[in-house]
């Protein structure tokens, strides 16, 4: 895939992101492709519906699987704003993805590469491409314009 791909699709998962802000939850987005459609998205949820697990990566392979019939996502390329956290990077391997490509760093909690590397772990059976740093200042400048309003009390953030 060429990069003008990889920023069309981020793009995608960009707008997820601005659901989940407009929505007060932390701004991250994803979105789920294969044979290029567009089979998963998902918003950061996590306030809203009081569940730790509603990540937007969660949600968008839940809406994937669904969409195809199959917890294997063999073949999918997931795109998120911000790098996938512990839970998300275990639930990617689980899902058999090819490939994830992610915008912002995520130093205090990332698992493509920041704390650790649960994609591409050599120890487990499966491994997922990793593709760091699309469209990166956008996505970060969205989420420090998230924490700053937080910080500042414009937003409530529960």
């Amino acid at each position: 895939m060429n990069p003008n791909e990889h920023e069309y699709y981020m793009k995608k998962a960009y707008e997820q992101a601005l659901i989940a802000m407009g929505m007060n939850e932390t701004p991250i987005g994803a979105v789920i492709t294969r044979m290029g459609e567009i089979i998963g998205r998902g918003s950061n949820a996590r306030n809203t519906a009081k569940n730790p697990l509603a990540h937007a990566e969660i949600a968008a392979i839940h809406q994937a699987a669904g969409i195809i019939g199959d917890w294997r996502l063999e073949g999918a390329t997931l795109y998120v704003t911000v790098e996938p956290c512990p839970m998300c990077a275990g639930a990617i391997v689980q899902a058999r993805m090819d490939t994830v490509v992610f915008g912002a760093r995520n130093p205090k909690a990332g698992c493509a590469g920041s704390i650790l590397n649960i994609l591409e772990e050599p120890r487990f059976n499966h491994r997922v491409n990793v593709i760091g740093g699309v469209l990166e200042e956008e996505c970060a400048a969205l989420m420090r314009e998230f924490f700053e309003a937080l910080r500042d009390g414009r937003i409530c953030g529960k």
